[in-house]
């Protein structure tokens, strides 16, 4: 039987040496949190606040070490500059100016095109859009896959019916698959009612590891769910990929709309085209009478959409039967294709379709600088 246990981890993590410090990172403190379970292993890189992605190829060079140990099924190695005591002490380095290019900027291998559906807030319904219009770009024809970048809340395992563990060769990770989309997502990599308190150097670090650590194979777009807000996750996917558009997805009410905007006015400020906005929730259809019900307001996103010469993508209902299909791990496009609800995000996807074809004409965008003027 592999005598797999975390003596045996921290002694093959003594071998790997910082080059900033030429200490292994066992006796600088750097490794915390070693945790094994069935095969699996976790732990945290520690670095200083300012040290940040610069140690990206230390936490690569833990998790491969790891990885080749005889008896270890999956590594996941992530940043921290959360600190318990004890480690190196912080290190002043010069900053990164903001209009500095970033220092991965490739796209996805095989990955024709990127788009981000995107919201200013919470509770928009952002990621029940995402995943029916992964599954409506997948019935119009494309090879589509999911990523879902909100570590915090992540919904896409439970929205796509998924559960388990990715399988993984040690290096990258084989992203799980329902209704021919390929997914990946950090609820695959923790359980369910695990509370992510992370600071803002682990969240970017693992949004950076499912980006350039899967094996997406060959796909025509993939669709990123992003966290709501603008915050740092946004800015590293941003840098890190380059997006061929994003949505943004609105209730028809002003305090959304407001947020919608600031979603709108931060993919301007990184040059990433916004191909539409979606008016989710746009009514309320009465199950007993089947007249509608404009309870959210009416037409507030195509008005916004109209004001800032953005498309406007469509409108989709408020309705019970998308609740439950959500819910359930059943998405409505994927069990009921030919209904009206589905056709609704037929229509949405066929328009960003047709724009990520003409960006796509257009040649492939490098990613984008960031500026703060």
């Amino acid at each position: 039987m592999t005598n797999l246990s975390k003596q045996t981890v921290q002694e093959t993590l003594a071998k790997i040496i910082d080059p900033d410090t030429g200490r292994d990172v066992i006796s600088d403190g750097r490794v915390q949190g070693i945790h094994i379970q069935e095969g699996k292993v976790r732990f945290a890189v520690v670095v200083s606040p300012d040290e940040g992605p610069s140690k990206e190829s230390l936490r690569q060079a833990c998790e491969n070490a790891v990885a080749a140990m005889p008896g270890v099924g999956s590594v996941t190695a992530v940043l921290t500059a959360e600190r318990s005591g004890g480690g190196p002490p912080p290190q002043r380095q010069k900053p990164t100016p903001l209009d500095a290019p970033p220092k991965s900027a490739g796209g996805i291998d095989n990955v024709k095109a990127v788009i981000a559906v995107a919201s200013g807030k919470g509770g928009v319904g952002k990621s029940t859009t995402a995943v029916n219009l992964a599954l409506a770009l997948k019935a119009l024809g494309r090879r589509v896959g999911l990523l879902d970048t909100d570590i915090y809340g992540p919904s896409i395992p439970r929205l796509m019916g998924l559960s388990g563990k990715p399988e993984t060769d040690g290096k990258v990770l084989k992203p799980m698959e329902n209704y021919g989309i390929k997914c990946m997502s950090i609820g695959f990599l923790v359980e369910e009612k695990t509370a992510m308190i992370w600071r803002g150097p682990m969240v970017v670090s693992a949004i950076n590891q499912m980006i350039s650590e899967v094996k997406w194979g060959e796909l025509d777009v993939l669709v990123l769910d992003l966290p709501p807000g603008t915050g740092d996750a946004q800015l590293t996917i941003a840098q890190k990929v380059p997006l061929n558009g994003a949505v943004i997805v609105s209730t028809p009410q002003d305090i959304a709309l407001l947020d919608a905007r600031r979603g709108i006015g931060m993919f301007d400020k990184v040059k990433v085209p916004t191909f539409g906005i979606v008016e989710n929730m746009s009514y309320f259809v009465c199950p007993h009478c089947g007249q509608p019900s404009h309870i959210f307001g009416h037409g507030g996103a195509e008005t916004e959409a109209q004001a800032r010469d953005v498309p406007f993508l469509g409108a989709i209902p408020l309705h019970i039967d998308i609740r439950t299909t959500s819910d359930a791990g059943t998405p409505i496009v994927a069990t009921d294709p030919a209904g009206e609800h589905a056709q609704c995000y037929l229509e949405v996807a066929s328009r960003v379709a047709e724009q990520i074809d003409a960006s796509l004409g257009a040649g492939a965008r490098k990613a984008p600088v960031i500026r703060f003027e």
